[in-house]
């Protein structure tokens, strides 16, 4: 405490704010002297009024108690995420992608050299470790645009896929200039381009990029006034021959189960125009579709979309959730002959779209059992063959394209990643239009600076560059494409002293096992029997409603 004759007691943590007014003081006599003195005026005027200012709101308790100090703190904390990944953070923190994983992207999506010395960084001897044994008959791979052919027996326009995409990423949460250089690339390099929920925008459109049309529950693009689907703006979009391919959006990885709104403010006369809504009212996702309820009127709506898109390959994506819920829409398969063309399975790892921390992560299962139970499911069930599986969530380089398909996938799904190549830098600010890269933004001050033609470039190497890779780990392990790839080919430490292969450690169902016999796996165990394809409800749930109206 700081305590003079006939003053009253000024505590310590003021000392700042009594130090401004000294030297406001002082500056104020000095003015008589010289104009100099008219900068400490300024500045320690602004100072002193902060200090009032702080003494007297009442939203901040630490500004009252330390008036003027306080605002040291809030800069620190505001600069905080930036000193953690420039200055303390080792090259191997993964928050959420380590500097290693960064650098890989940009070194490739640059075209420059990604040679590291002097050997891995990686503790090798800890739990988790994973690779990938060598051969010694290794082979040279002399073309590394691996294709996935998709479209099953009710498909008239199958499509070629990359065995590595863009994820969907709309126009809206990336900007203009992003969606461009995405769709620019993914034309140069012949790979396709996700759309996100918020439909085909001009950007899309300019470069002529093969695009997945993704239908949300909001059916931007497709939908009447009220949000409802509508069938002839869908059949007008789906015709386009841009379009390759329907992806339904049951749910994603970054907030599964949860809609959302895009406040009217944020409604931008392109962005109406991409969406098909109007100006000057909020745009709502809701958290569940309205042209379908049950399992089998999901297998309807995509015989429905199909047809109307001229016999284009039409899928859905997911992140897994409630299992019952998933065996549910097999069951329905099975019973009404009706197929998607493909499944996208979305990691609960979360992802590019901006969520509530609970939802990213807590909700959602995880890429590697959420692809595991998508394809042991389709493959006991007899239905594998006919259906293809695409997976995302956090893949980056070759040997995170070689894991996932090695899980059961046929192909991979990227997003993070291509916006890596685009220049982002992992500030975090993603959802505050305040993105530095001018990446995930709409503020045309900082979209504007990012340059398509250059950046066109840096996704078409990234995919060239990152498919290279993977051919070299395909050419050293003996194979030469990756569908030979199976889970006996990747590794991982389960202790100090103990390795496993993946087809050691995880269960893989035989063909038809689901229909043949009682499956003694855990979870096929105790839902597979009592999904039903009428509903999504918990089985439980189910004979507690009848129950009810028996009463």
């Amino acid at each position: 405490m700081i305590e003079a004759r006939g003053l009253t007691r000024i505590p310590l943590r003021n000392t700042v704010f009594v130090v401004c007014l000294i030297l406001l003081a002082v500056s104020l006599l000095g003015v008589g002297f010289s104009l100099m003195w008219l900068w400490g005026v300024a500045i320690f005027g602004m100072l002193a009024g902060l200090g009032l200012y702080d003494l007297r709101q009442t939203r901040r308790t630490v500004s009252r108690n330390y008036p003027i100090l306080a605002h040291v703190r809030y800069v620190l904390e505001s600069i905080g995420p930036e000193i953690r990944q420039y200055f303390i953070q080792s090259d191997l923190d993964e928050r959420p992608f380590s500097r290693e994983q960064r650098a890989v992207v940009y070194q490739r999506a640059k075209n420059e050299s990604d040679k590291k010395p002097f050997g891995s960084l990686l503790n090798m001897y800890q739990p988790g470790h994973e690779w990938i044994n060598h051969s010694l008959l290794p082979c040279a791979i002399e073309n590394a645009n691996f294709r996935v052919r998709v479209g099953g027996s009710h498909c008239r326009q199958p499509y070629l896929a990359s065995v590595l995409n863009i994820s969907a990423m709309s126009f809206g949460s990336l900007s203009a200039n992003a969606i461009e250089a995405l769709n620019a690339g993914a034309c140069k390099g012949g790979f396709y381009h996700d759309t996100g929920e918020g439909s085909i925008s001009r950007y899309h459109r300019r470069h002529g990029g093969d695009l997945v049309w993704e239908i949300g529950s909001g059916y931007f693009g497709c939908r009447h006034e009220d949000g409802s689907f509508n069938e002839e703006r869908f059949a007008a979009n789906a015709s386009d021959d841009q379009v390759k391919m329907i992806e339904i959006k049951l749910s994603q990885g970054a907030k599964p189960g949860h809609g959302g709104i895009l406040p009217a403010a944020k409604v931008s006369a392109e962005i109406a125009e991409a969406r098909e809504v109007p100006m000057g009212q909020d745009v709502i996702s809701p958290a569940a579709h309205s042209a379908f309820s049950t399992p089998l009127e999901l297998m309807d709506f995509i015989a429905r979309l199909r047809s109307l898109s001229g016999g284009k390959p039409v899928g859905f994506k997911l992140a897994i959730g409630h299992p019952w819920e998933w065996f549910a829409i097999v069951k329905a398969m099975l019973e009404t002959g009706e197929r998607p063309d493909f499944i996208v399975v979305d990691g609960g790892e979360g992802g590019t779209g901006a969520a509530p921390l609970e939802l990213i992560n807590r909700m959602g299962v995880p890429l590697t059992e959420a692809v595991m139970l998508v394809h042991n499911t389709l493959v006991g069930a007899g239905l594998r063959e006919e259906i293809r599986i695409g997976a995302a969530g956090k893949i980056m380089s070759g040997f995170h394209i070689a894991r996932t398909l090695a899980l059961g996938a046929d192909w991979c799904n990227s997003a993070r990643g291509f916006m890596f190549s685009l220049g982002c830098i992992q500030a975090l600010n993603c959802h505050s239009d305040k993105c530095p890269s001018g990446v995930a933004t709409q503020d045309p001050n900082r979209s504007r600076h990012l340059d398509v033609a250059d950046k066109t470039a840096r996704v078409y190497h990234f995919h060239r560059n990152t498919l290279k890779a993977l051919a070299e780990m395909l050419g050293a392990a003996g194979l030469s494409h990756p569908s030979e790839l199976g889970p006996e080919h990747i590794i991982r430490r389960a202790s100090e002293n103990e390795v496993q292969s993946y087809d050691q450690i995880f269960t893989f169902l035989k063909p038809n096992e689901l229909l043949n016999t009682k499956c003694e796996h855990t979870v096929f165990k105790h839902y597979w029997e009592d999904a039903r394809s009428d509903s999504f409800l918990p089985p439980a749930r189910i004979a507690r409603l009848r129950f009810t109206k028996l009463e």
